[in-house]
């Protein structure tokens, strides 16, 4: 039976890693994989995690298994840490989940537990795996345009358009900050008119949060999806871990159900549970518990936030110099976007054929669609991307 399996696809970003590793040449930029890097080109341990690690280390007694929807402290600081006070606690359900990507599989199922004949609307372009879960749970898909590849801008227009066709029981899923793969961000106004047109059609909003901190900073980060969950009277929040703790290979993940009335909340909650007994049983707990003890904790806290400001200040210094480098070779202020453009990533504008051309040119690797991660430039090597989009005429 199993010599009849099919071979997979494999992932492009995978693939570029691999591709960036062989290349013998001393100088090469790797801006595909979507993790944040040091000037000199780590990914640290932050320094809140460190302390936290060590401390736990001193108290912890046992490595058993938590709760199916993991540790308390985790899931309710984390509610607080995106939603705020946008919602009372009583009527959000939370599981933890192995990661940004845990949750959103969990989501998905969730919707469909809900609604068996659930569509599930994503901008075009939108993270890869958004795109892959769905079809690999043969869950359908809409696309509704997002990003106009002229302006490299949101198309808001295009995007309500397109979402005037969403039916009753549909999912409509947002980026909450920092848009994955584009950078290009809903402002708030647009944030509360897609409320009020999910409201319309009777549509449950789901909104994916990875970059929290990244962008505008915390709390500027969670003004949509606090506007939503505050606006429209259920809703569906995923939110990583990942980048802002810098805990990637942690799995540090939570999912969260905003119920319209309280008393709803428990069957929620027992839905949650239940998806991850299926899926997982119980989710990890280490990452989430150096999360939960820094949240809870005045000192750990703090740190944790002045080291995400410097990443978050660092990010927009690149962006900043990139669109200036690109003015001073181009004499025109086409690539202002760059600055204008959240979080880790933009897309340049390139062709394919561009992008592939700079890769074998000059060791500057990227995704097909021209998706750079700003976190793997630095000060040295922004004037290299510069010139490299220059000589293939991005």
């Amino acid at each position: 039976m199993l010599n009849d399996l099919k071979a997979q696809p494999k992932d492009k970003i995978l693939m570029l890693m691999e591709m960036f590793k062989e290349d013998p040449r001393e100088v090469k930029v790797d801006l595909g994989v979507g993790v944040y890097k040091t000037p000199e080109g780590v990914t640290p341990i932050m320094r809140a995690i460190k302390t936290a690690e060590k401390q736990l280390w001193e108290v912890e007694t046992t490595k058993s298994y938590t709760g199916l929807a993991g540790d308390p402290g985790f899931t309710g600081g984390m509610r607080d840490l995106v939603l705020g006070d946008a919602v009372p606690a009583d009527r959000v359900a939370a599981a933890a989940t192995p990661g940004g990507t845990g949750a959103v599989r969990q989501a998905f199922d969730l919707a469909r537990m809900a609604n068996p004949d659930v569509t599930v609307w994503v901008s075009q372009p939108t993270w890869p795996n958004h795109t892959s879960i769905l079809k690999h749970m043969g869950v359908p898909m809409r696309e509704y345009r997002y990003f106009d590849d002229a302006t490299c801008a949101v198309d808001f227009d295009g995007m309500m358009s397109d979402l005037q066709d969403v039916a009753k029981g549909d999912v409509v899923l947002l980026h909450g900050c920092c848009h994955n793969p584009t950078g290009a961000n809903l402002t708030l106004p647009e944030f509360q008119r897609v409320a009020e047109l999910l409201n319309d059609k009777g549509a449950l909003p789901m909104v994916d949060i990875a970059y929290q901190g990244f962008g505008d900073g915390l709390d500027a980060d969670a003004a949509g999806v606090r506007h939503i969950v505050s606006n429209c009277p259920e809703a569906l929040v995923a939110a990583s871990c990942s980048k802002n703790f810098g805990i990637y290979r942690e799995r540090a993940g939570v999912l969260m159900a905003v119920q319209e009335d309280a008393s709803k909340t428990p069957v929620a909650q027992g839905t949650l549970n239940h998806i991850n007994r299926q899926n997982f049983s119980f989710p990890p707990d280490h990452g989430a518990r150096l999360v939960s003890m820094i949240l809870a904790d005045d000192a750990l806290r703090a740190d944790w936030m002045a080291e995400l400001e410097d990443m978050r200040t660092g990010m927009l210094t690149l962006r900043e110099q990139l669109a200036e480098e690109l003015r001073r070779l181009t004499g025109s202020d086409r690539f202002g976007f760059i600055a204008q453009h959240r979080g880790m990533f933009s897309r340049l504008g390139a062709t394919t054929a561009q992008v592939d051309e700079m890769r074998e040119k000059h060791g500057i690797y990227m995704v097909g669609d021209s998706r750079i991660n700003v976190a793997g430039l630095n000060k040295d090597t922004v004037p290299l991307l510069a010139r490299a989009m220059v000589d293939v005429g991005v």
